[in-house]
């Protein structure tokens, strides 16, 4: 593979540097000896002696190794002594449950392809050695690293890396030119229908807590149930709605209140096992990253507060239901519809894990499926509609008839979504399962995978307080102008919905200063096939 002196900078740099962090964690009873660079059919071995010597300015001249190093890009020693004394493990309880994921061992294991100790291409060794090492120190460097392996050579794989490099560019060229096009299309745009524009913050309508004993949880789930306390309007259904993974009903009263507020009744609630009451104990080192394997509980939430609503134990006027949910939420509601999982979900997966593809974080909760029994259903009897914020589903179902369903779906996402990105995850998701001609996909420039997620302090800045600290370059562009907008057009939505009428398509749309667009089928496959 032919690639120029930046390319085989940057990726050298980062491959013995942050590319390297998952493999940092080896502490054996004597050091490595050497690295191994392979690219363009060579092989440079560096000592690692020598390499630490060298960051620490000994072998001024003369020095072969220097040669390499600055061929390589490592011209500057500063740089390389800061890396190796650079905690890698500042939270060892969190490394260590993040590692015993199906995710953390499956990145391990992919990784252990590009970067080889000794002939070990399995990963096998990388959590052992990890753990003993943790067990030893409350932060590890890669000093500490580099002092501690028994393995002779670390082989890394540069000609892999530079791929994966050259996979993430092709991805953010992709998502740049479909913008570029989006914006080019201007035949779309209609006059839009006057809406009463809701305020941020409605206080009319409260919630009643409920407590609903389950069969397959040892602890009842507890549900927020809003019941419009004034009606304009009958409305023919109610709204069940899920968070997301490490989600919390609480984060999305703005959007319970705002549809409350406009006649829907509404459901909310939290999920145990993988709410943020798992992130916390993940954080803390008391419970692994929770994957795929809630999903079948998470099912059989959903089937317990349908059956309590048809038995009146839930008290919900309407009749027919609308899924509503986040992410991991609005997959399970996809699934709950009855649609089956393609058969060739392992072959499809088996790619995109050999690549890398760490441009759809999404994609390895979904390849965990292969590993998750769901039990058969036929589906929901009264579904109306499905409602998705960033959700997700591209490699379980490809693009083909057999996965068309005919429930109406509004599917929405945001351009700076780096989790589940739009392309291959909401537009995709859109023309792989949906016949509906009511169907559409609401993207808004500039919002994120978090922007739906309220959280404490939020009303009065443009991040707000939760587990994490997220900042713009995670949450995205102002976030309560996101929910705005999302809370203004889900409702305009379900308003069509009722009356059994299309949202018009338009493109090129503002509200405030986003930027936002509203796409059907066949715009999206004329959008795809320009790329």
């Amino acid at each position: 593979m032919r690639t120029n002196s930046f390319i085989k900078k940057l990726v050298v740099l980062g491959t013995v540097g942050s590319l390297l962090a998952p493999y940092c964690f080896y502490p054996k009873l004597q050091a490595a000896e050497r690295f191994e660079i392979h690219f363009d059919g060579m092989s440079i071995p560096i000592s690692i002696k020598e390499l630490i010597d060298w960051s620490n300015g000994a072998e001024e001249k003369n020095s072969e190794l220097a040669s390499w190093l600055n061929l390589l890009g490592f011209n500057e020693r500063k740089g390389l002594a800061k890396f190796l004394s650079t905690p890698l493990v500042r939270d060892k309880s969190m490394a260590r449950q993040i590692l015993r994921s199906w995710s953390g061992r499956k990145l391990l294991d992919e990784v252990s392809d590009l970067i080889l100790m000794d002939e070990d291409s399995s990963g096998e060794s990388v959590l052992d050695t990890l753990e003993k090492l943790l067990n030893e120190k409350d932060e590890v460097t890669t000093f500490d690293l580099l002092n501690s392996l028994s393995v002779k050579a670390i082989h890394i794989d540069l000609d892999g890396w530079i791929e994966v490099a050259n996979n993430w560019r092709s991805e953010l060229k992709k998502q740049q030119k479909f913008i570029t096009d989006l914006v080019s299309i201007n035949d779309l745009s209609v006059k839009r229908e006057a809406m009463n524009v809701l305020p941020l913050e409605i206080k009319e309508t409260e919630y009643e807590l409920i407590s609903l004993t389950v069969s397959h949880r040892k602890e009842p789930l507890i549900l927020e149930v809003w019941n419009p306390s004034f009606r304009k309007k009958n409305r023919k259904n109610w709204v069940l709605l899920m968070p997301g993974l490490g989600g919390d009903r609480n984060h999305f009263n703005w959007l319970a209140r705002s549809l409350s507020h406009n006649g829907w009744p509404v459901v909310v609630l939290d999920h145990p096992g993988s709410d943020s009451l798992a992130l916390e104990a993940l954080v803390k080192g008391r419970l692994p990253l929770p994957g795929a394997e809630i999903i079948p509980e998470r099912l059989n939430d959903i089937d317990s507060i349908l059956k309590a609503k048809k038995s009146g134990t839930i008290d919900l006027s309407a009749e027919n239901v609308v899924l509503m949910g986040h992410s991991l939420g609005a997959l399970t509601a996809i699934l709950a519809s009855g649609v089956k999982i393609d058969d060739q979900l392992e072959n499809r997966c088996q790619k995109v894990l050999d690549n890398l593809s760490l441009s759809n974080l999404s994609s390895l909760l979904q390849c965990q499926l292969i590993d998750i029994t769901l039990s058969d259903t036929n589906g929901i009897e009264n579904l109306s509609a499905i409602v998705g914020m960033n959700s997700f589903g591209s490699f379980l179902w490809p693009k083909n008839l057999k996965n068309k369903i005919n429930i109406p779906l509004f599917l929405t996402g945001g351009t700076f979504d780096l989790v589940t990105p739009s392309i291959s995850e909401q537009l995709g998701l859109m023309l792989a399962l949906s016949s509906s001609p009511l169907s559409r996909v609401l993207l808004i420039e500039r919002a994120s995978h978090f922007s739906p997620i309220r959280v404490e302090g939020q009303m009065n800045q443009s991040k707000g307080k939760d587990l994490f600290n997220l900042g713009e370059s995670i949450v995205g562009y102002h976030p309560l102008s996101v929910q705005s907008l999302l809370a203004f057009e889900i409702i305009n939505f379900l308003e069509k919905l009722e009356e059994n009428k299309t949202v018009p398509l338009n493109t090129n749309l503002t509200k405030g200063e986003l930027k936002f667009h509203i796409l059907d089928s066949n715009v999206i496959e004329q959008l795809i096939n320009i790329q």
